[in-house]
């Protein structure tokens, strides 16, 4: 899952959004010089993650991607479970989404003193350009592949990807609507059994 999903799957508790969206930035054990829920947050991603890259529909995805991108292929489906997300009727409306980014932003602004540098630069166009809320276009979308093989030291370009995804468009939202039923009650579980006793003591 990219940054929306992992935005969305803190459940409304800003230190596990916090820890949610810098979980890449963190590496291993370093994450217990964090506050106690964003640590929490951190292990939420991680496990997240784990369950993302086991499920079967994820493992379908990526074949699409495969022959080009190897490797990244997870990272592209990634995105793409975003781009589904941002349009899943389930979950958002245009107004609720525009809504929702909004929100993410303001809570992580109150804790860019307490993330990695390289988070907060990164963070700095995520919110100028509403990379959450962009999502939901196949131009924002598109826009992230070429963000994606930027960062990635072995690969060149994105056009191939973009065409992947539209190609294959709707096998990939079959893919995530198979993921998500899944996931987010795998996520919400999660979710309380990291926080028991629970959130007050992460005030």
């Amino acid at each position: 899952m990219n940054y929306l999903a992992h935005a969305y799957l803190s459940f409304d508790h800003p230190q596990v959004l916090a820890g949610n969206l810098i979980s890449d930035f963190v590496k291993g054990k370093k994450k217990s010089g964090f506050l106690p829920g964003i640590q929490k947050g951190i292990e939420l991603h991680r496990s997240i993650d784990q369950y993302t890259d086991s499920h079967p529909a994820t493992k379908e995805a990526k074949q699409v991607f495969r022959n080009t991108y190897r490797l990244y292929s997870g990272a592209f489906v990634d995105v793409v479970y975003d781009h589904f997300l941002a349009n899943d009727e389930n979950e958002f409306s245009e107004s609720s989404l525009f809504e929702f980014t909004g929100r993410i932003y303001l809570v992580m602004e109150s804790y860019l003193d307490q993330v990695p540098p390289p988070f907060a630069r990164m963070f700095y166009y995520m919110q100028k350009e509403n990379w959450l809320f962009h999502y939901r276009s196949v131009w924002g979308i598109e826009k992230s592949f070429g963000g994606l093989v930027r960062r990635a030291a072995y690969l060149t370009e994105s056009d191939t990807a973009c065409k992947i995804f539209e190609t294959h468009y709707q096998l990939l939202g079959d893919c995530y609507r198979q993921f998500w039923k899944d996931m987010k009650p795998f996520a919400f579980d999660t979710f309380h059994s990291l926080l028991n006793p629970g959130p007050g003591n992460l005030s």
